[in-house]
């Protein structure tokens, strides 16, 4: 799963992304206007660390996401985005934008953080409203595709009333036809507002709030140049920094699982001696397809799934002991998995 990093040019996102991965990409904008920046991450999972704790196992594997910096087009801050980037931005699973919220030490603008998220939702509208107009053109000329047709005028009229697709109810059956158009305000969206260091302990502005409310969109607020020097300190220096900050504890952590969970992903578990491991599916996963996420020959000869919930184990320690309070349960095929869910697969090949 690829989350995208994307904003307009000087927004801080290669510092976003340098913070979240310890990479050490080239900021400053783009030499190359193809090039992406891509890097692994860990999700940050309390329960892993717990359940490693009581098995100390050979190895622990936490969930990880990919994020892909997408260079912000070659004009001044606030431009129009090139096609090039745009075209890289529909390769993406899910969008974080990074909206600038410190003075430009280029130009000395200052940060208007709510007219950006504004602009670039613009940008993004008019995108795949070419998309769509273009089609609808080929569709007068051809016959039996009234259906997708009728689809498609909802979806001009919606993004001509400025609205992100995402906030369309659609069917099934409108999505399987959409997954090959690459719309790109269907993708679910993240706003991160890189603030300065005067800032950093600040929440979102009133403004800002409000521009997110009105479109249904999640927003957080981080220094990246702080995150950056935070995640490059020992354990023990760490908490001393984030005081001195009025700071109870780093964004980094908060924006991973926010990006993480902005791809309706949840995590379940598996624990033993050989490994503490926390596995990626999306929301409302059966368990037979969970298993599938582990090995193939675990789903084709699946025959049930032992599951304790995450609590449930902490709170009586064993196996056993849940199994001793009707807490340890056997599912078949269907069971929806949930989040945090501990399991061990019956199977037969």
């Amino acid at each position: 799963m690829k989350i995208g990093i994307v904003g307009f040019p000087r927004s801080g996102k290669t510092t976003v992304f340098n913070a979240l991965t310890g990479l050490h990409a080239a900021v400053g904008g783009y030499s190359d206007a193809g090039k992406a920046n891509l890097g692994a991450i860990k999700v940050p999972d309390a329960r892993l660390d717990r359940l490693t704790a009581i098995f100390n196992p050979k190895k622990t594997t936490f969930a990880e996401v990919v994020f892909v910096d997408f260079p912000g087009g070659a004009e001044r801050a606030g431009a129009v985005l090139d096609s090039a980037t745009l075209v890289q931005m529909r390769d993406a699973d899910a969008l974080v934008q990074v909206v600038r919220g410190f003075v430009d030490p280029t130009t000395q603008d200052a940060a208007e953080p709510a007219r950006d998220i504004e602009a670039f939702k613009s940008e993004l509208v008019l995108a795949d409203l070419a998309i769509v107009e273009k089609r609808l053109e080929r569709l007068r000329k051809e016959k039996g595709k009234e259906a997708e047709a009728e689809l498609l005028d909802r979806l001009r009229t919606t993004l001509e009333a400025e609205t992100p697709l995402r906030r369309l109810e659609l069917s099934a059956a409108d999505e399987r036809t959409l997954s090959g158009f690459g719309l790109l305000t269907r993708l679910p969206l993240l706003v991160v507002v890189n603030v300065g260091e005067d800032g950093v302990a600040a929440p979102l502005a009133p403004a800002v709030e409000t521009r997110l409310a009105a479109d249904q969109v999640a927003g957080i607020s981080m220094c990246a140049q702080i995150e950056m020097e935070i995640a490059a300190l020992d354990a023990g220096d760490r908490t001393a920094f984030l005081a001195d900050l009025g700071l109870q504890e780093a964004a980094r952590g908060r924006f991973i699982q926010a990006a993480y969970a902005l791809l309706d992903l949840i995590s379940f578990l598996t624990s033993g001696e050989d490994e503490v491991r926390a596995w990626p599916i999306r929301r409302g996963t059966s368990a037979v397809k969970a298993a599938g996420k582990i090995h193939s020959d675990i789903e084709r000869g699946f025959i049930r799934a032992e599951v304790v919930a995450y609590e449930d184990f902490i709170r009586f320690g064993s196996d056993a002991k849940c199994r001793e309070a009707g807490k340890l349960r056997l599912e078949g095929k269907e069971y929806v998995v949930h989040d945090g869910d501990i399991i061990h697969f019956r199977f037969n090949v």
